[in-house]
């Protein structure tokens, strides 16, 4: 009884032996060698030998021209996703009361769908905890939204989330407050221009609290951030002003003067780069205001002036 067992296992062996094989030239001996889907043949690149042909086409039998169709002609469901509590792996019923082809059911059908619909909702969730993680992850998600930053930024924040809900380190915080402190943390991560301040404007946490909620839960977890570059803020900056590029380059290297001199130093990053496109907007013949610089990097007329000394005396225009 055991032999058969044995049999398949030894013959599962020798399969992987095969596959971990390189496959190379009788020919010439290179190991160039492609697999041609077209033909359905295994051919080395370098003399043209065919090793194998009317190989199995392992692809899929239908042919799609656009995104949209191959959208609907295939038959896997979305990637695995850290934004949603249950990883996008269970089943959502669309909100739409169609059949496959697109007729409209019938009103007995729709109240069916309606409460099954009802109840897919409520089994999403099996105890408060994973209620807890769909609200928080829903609030970076609209938060992440509100602040225009890419989906990579998101999935960051939902990782940084559910390792500080692991470590327990929500016990006493609220839930905004984590999740709006690990969306600050993930845009901090992924290098994208945003403040502190503008976190706050979307959140509806207070400032105070989400610096400190973020100070705690990267220190916890160990998250290795670097300090912001006000460089990174000149281009949206300096776009909702209507500046130049070559403003931009100006204001770059004004920054990188005033850093080598180590007026960098506990400066706030929004107020050196907007300082710093003040300047360049000076110096380039674009002017703008103080205020109107003020409004758009959210920092006060004070601090650019400040800053603008600063920067003027590095660059050695005084």
């Amino acid at each position: 009884m055991e032999r058969p067992s044995r049999e398949r296992q030894r013959e599962s062996e020798d399969e992987e032996e095969s596959a971990d094989e390189v496959l190379t030239c009788p020919e010439c001996g290179s190991d160039e060698v492609v697999t041609d889907d077209d033909q359905g043949e295994l051919v080395c690149d370098d003399c043209g030998l065919v090793l194998d042909e009317r190989q199995i086409d392992r692809g899929p039998e239908w042919r799609a021209f656009n995104h949209s169709e191959r959208q609907s002609k295939s038959r896997v469901g979305a990637p695995i996703t850290e934004t949603m509590h249950d990883r996008g792996l269970t089943t959502t019923i669309d909100w739409k009361d169609k059949d496959a082809y697109g007729r409209s059911l019938s009103s007995e059908k729709r109240s069916q769908m309606h409460r099954l619909r009802k109840w897919q909702e409520r089994i999403r969730t099996k105890d408060a905890g994973e209620r807890n993680l769909q609200f928080a992850l829903s609030e970076v998600d609209r938060m992440a939204s509100a602040l225009g930053v890419p989906r990579s930024v998101r999935e960051v924040a939902s990782v940084i989330y559910r390792r500080a809900l692991n470590e327990d380190l929500i016990r006493g915080r609220s839930i905004e407050g984590v999740a709006t402190a690990a969306l600050y943390a993930a845009c901090r991560q992924e290098g994208i221009p945003r403040s502190l301040d503008e976190v706050a404007e979307v959140s509806r946490v207070p400032q105070k609290e989400i610096g400190r909620t973020y100070r705690y839960i990267s220190q916890e977890l160990g998250l290795e951030l670097k300090p912001v570059d006000p460089k990174q803020f000149v281009p949206r900056f300096a776009s909702e002003l209507g500046l130049s590029e070559e403003v931009q380059s100006k204001a770059t290297e004004i920054i990188d003067v005033s850093a080598e001199q180590g007026l960098l130093s506990g400066k706030s990053p929004t107020g050196f780069a907007a300082a710093a496109i003040y300047a360049a907007s000076l110096l380039c013949n674009e002017k703008k205001t103080q205020r109107e610089v003020a409004d758009v990097a959210q920092v006060t007329e004070v601090t650019i002036r400040n800053r603008y000394q600063e920067q003027i005396e590095a660059m050695g225009f005084r």
